[in-house]
């Protein structure tokens, strides 16, 4: 067989994963655009493992490689995959478990450098100075997660040890399901983004959330609030972010998915008045990637392959 791993940014497929005796196996690090040369780099190709949503697969693609036969996509689900068009070219798709722990300690780490002005305070130091602008302390402020779901309760534990306050919105949160928590259910989006100090996504990108956060919601927060997100890049305008950071609401925010990945240097987002300022802190998608992590998803790659080419059952999509 011909197996490709695609965007493998760290190097550690061929290491964490157990491939002998599967055939050929091709690696690549970095990520090519939809068009003919994605095309003629997957063509040859019978087994793609692909990370996350990294590279769209869309009708479009997929009919243009005739000699794929299965998908491995790392994580449980892939909104990126066109199954209906991997379904009738007769395409096996299949997933990995995935480990929620990752995102929810990320989240922290951006909430702690933003509040407390790490990076303006590095800057300074590095520059030959000594202490920059005064940080702020977590312990007292109240979080808004929209969404409570396995990871955003998970940041809620971690916020509620270090002393904030945690409310939450989303369309489907119900009263029962917050106060098991320990969380105070906001009445909507609105509310919780006038009453947050700190405002953290944690939804899944669908229609009904897609493009849910915008110039209303931003103009809504609190001077001084800071603004998370470390789930997908859809769910936020990013226009109204970027002008509502101008106009100070949110005082500061922190992203860790974008739109185009990796994030081109061209995109409004990279703002260097609003980086340097402290007021943007950009991370490449780091929500996921750690050592454990990592193992989990080659490991289990490399055995749907070897269940698949044996006939064996396996985590199909």
């Amino acid at each position: 067989m011909k197996i490709v791993v695609l965007e493998d940014y760290a190097g550690v497929a061929l290491e964490y994963g157990d491939w002998d005796g599967l055939g050929e196996v091709t690696v690549f690090s970095d990520t090519l655009p939809m068009g003919p040369a994605l095309i003629a780099r997957l063509k040859p190709f019978e087994v793609l493992c692909v990370m996350r949503e990294r590279t769209p697969f869309p009708a479009e693609l997929i009919h243009a490689l005739p000699n794929l036969r299965l998908i491995v996509t790392s994580g449980p689900r892939n909104g990126s995959i066109d199954m209906a068009a991997a379904k009738a070219a007769r395409i096996t798709v299949c997933g990995t478990q995935s480990r929620k722990t990752t995102t929810a300690e990320l989240t922290l780490l951006l909430m702690l450098a933003l509040n407390r002005q790490l990076v303006p305070n590095l800057d300074s130091l590095h520059a030959g100075n000594w202490q920059g602008p005064l940080g702020r302390d977590l312990a007292g402020l109240r979080l808004g997660l929209v969404g409570l779901g396995s990871i955003g309760a998970q940041v809620a534990t971690l916020a509620q040890a270090l002393g904030m306050q945690v409310c939450a919105w989303s369309q489907n949160l119900t009263e029962a399901h917050a106060a098991e928590q320990g969380v105070i259910r906001m009445p909507s989006l609105h509310a919780l983004m006038a009453q947050s100090d700190v405002v953290s996504v944690h939804l899944v990108l669908s229609a009904r959330t897609r493009g849910l956060i915008g110039a209303a919601e931003f103009a809504a927060m609190k001077r001084g609030a800071v603004f998370l997100n470390t789930s997908r890049a859809g769910i936020v305008e990013g226009g109204a972010l970027l002008d509502g950071l101008r106009l100070g609401r949110p005082a500061a925010a922190g992203l860790d998915v974008f739109a185009h990945e990796p994030l081109p240097l061209t995109d409004p987002l990279m703002d260097a008045d609003l980086i340097a300022s402290g007021k943007l802190l950009l991370t490449p998608h780091l929500g996921y990637t750690t050592e454990a992590t990592m193992r989990l998803f080659y490991s289990q790659t490399a055995q749907a392959v070897h269940a698949w080419k044996a006939g064996a059952p396996i985590r199909v999509i």
